[in-house]
């Protein structure tokens, strides 16, 4: 899912920002240029690892190094549990040391929380998705780390798929003019999916017929239940806005096909992950 390239184009970009007009100022000033360190990759409490080949990237990209993986993507880890050890200039293990750190990290951190999303709705048939709710050019990175953590992906872009909101609805005139004006511009190959957020609302997009996927958005629980017995066999059925790791179970319980959570990507805590040099 992560092209070599990807990984490249932003590790080095990353460096470049932390490395500014080219090298370690503080290293530089007090570690020679012929010292050899070993540091070692390690969790520091526990959850899901994710985007380790990415920050180890920021290893390879400055300079030769020997590095060992004792972990891998997907894998639950616990605090203290070794990851990597990394072997060679310790000035440049402490260039790219940030930079690696920040990317697994924030990548874990995703994972470990889309994972106990999961986890919650895991005796159900509803899928947990990301959404478009991702930081600027790391979409790509976020969405894999939602992987890592066992839930699934949602667009990627604007051009995946015609997703029909209540701003297109308003511009539009109404649902019904909405869908078919989406409907006659679709190709085979294009989804149709719309937001709706009364039952009233639902009622106009079954009874169009044009639609795939409806998104029930921001819907009290009562409300959806009956959103989902209306539109069951007839649609696939998408619960989205406002869910929390208190109420997706419940929400699930509902017999919905899919859960969207914005908060997997802008709002997961970085899993804490450290570097230690070993001074033996």
């Amino acid at each position: 899912m992560l092209s070599q390239l990807h990984i490249e184009q932003a590790v080095k970009a990353a460096l470049q920002e932390d490395i500014g007009h080219g090298f370690d100022v503080t290293s530089q000033s007090i570690i020679a240029p012929n010292i050899t360190a070993t540091a070692t990759m390690r969790a520091r409490e526990n959850g899901r690892l994710a985007g380790l080949i990415v920050g180890l990237s920021a290893f390879s990209y400055t300079d030769d190094f020997e590095i060992t993986v004792h972990a891998e993507d997907g894998q639950n880890i616990e605090a203290g549990q070794m990851i990597a050890e990394i072997e060679g200039s310790a000035r440049s293990l402490l260039m790219a040391e940030r930079v690696a750190l920040n990317f697994t990290s924030h990548l874990s951190g995703i994972a470990s929380l889309t994972a106990k999303y999961v986890a919650l709705a895991k005796d159900t048939d509803a899928r947990i998705c990301d959404t478009r709710k991702t930081l600027p050019t790391l979409r790509k990175f976020q969405k894999y780390a939602v992987i890592c953590g066992g839930g699934h992906n949602h667009r990627f872009g604007l051009d995946d798929a015609i997703l029909i909101k209540d701003n297109h609805i308003a511009i539009a005139g109404s649902i019904d003019k909405a869908l078919t004006q989406a409907r006659s511009f679709a190709s085979h190959m294009h989804k149709i999916s719309i937001e709706v957020d009364t039952l009233a609302q639902l009622e106009e997009v079954l009874d169009h017929g044009a639609a795939d996927i409806v998104m029930l958005d921001n819907m009290d629980l009562e409300t959806l239940q009956k959103a989902i017995d209306m539109a069951k066999g007839k649609i696939t059925t998408e619960a989205s806005g406002g869910i929390t790791l208190e109420t997706v179970k419940a929400i699930a319980e509902t017999d919905v096909d899919y859960i969207s959570i914005g908060a997997l990507t802008h709002s997961a805590q970085a899993l804490d992950i450290g570097l230690d040099i070993d001074t033996q």
